[in-house]
């Protein structure tokens, strides 16, 4: 279980190293991310998010009533292609825990990216899906879903974060 770090921390605002190869240290850490993330509980999680400025993501977006499973784990992804239509989620982030917003994005997106084999793989995404990739690839650029919001509203929402992680360091 790695610590998820809270916005504003700076590490969060960097843009992220590529991969160079998925060997047995990065399948390591892959599975560490996996583990916090669904401890957390979230459905995506950027190694930016628990101090690795490297460019992996692991998600699931479609865990089952049973329980089971589906994560993906991604090293160096990108998208590849993107709709010209649209969509808004309310979305909300595990470094920006209680704060949530719209975001609008591109409904549908191919990404490539190594899977934890090393193997190179791409994915066509569409809704909750789409919407979780692109939030986590922004994440290995140094983007935070508030930065799409407008100044007042992301002042704010930074604002109470400060004081979240003043109570919490206090506690």
């Amino acid at each position: 279980m790695r610590k998820i770090l809270l916005h504003p921390d700076p590490r969060l605002k960097k843009m992220c190293e590529p991969v160079t190869a998925v060997d047995d240290e990065m399948r390591v850490l892959m599975q560490d991310m996996l583990e916090t993330m669904y401890d957390a509980p979230g459905i995506g999680l950027a190694a930016p998010q628990i101090g690795v400025l490297q460019r992996i993501l692991v998600m699931d977006v479609v865990k089952d009533e049973d329980g089971e499973p589906h994560p993906l784990m991604m090293a160096n992804p990108e998208i590849i292609w993107e709709s010209e239509q649209v969509s808004r989620y309310e979305e909300g982030c595990l470094s920006i825990p209680e704060e949530f917003a719209d975001v609008e994005r591109p409904e549908q997106v191919r990404v490539r990216y190594l899977d934890q084999n090393g193997e190179t793989q791409e994915l066509d995404c569409d809704g909750l899906l789409a919407t979780c990739v692109q939030h986590e690839i922004d994440h290995l650029d140094g983007k935070l879903f508030i930065d799409y919001l407008g100044p007042v509203k992301r002042s704010m929402i930074t604002g109470r974060m400060k004081k979240r992680k003043k109570e919490r360091a206090t506690a």
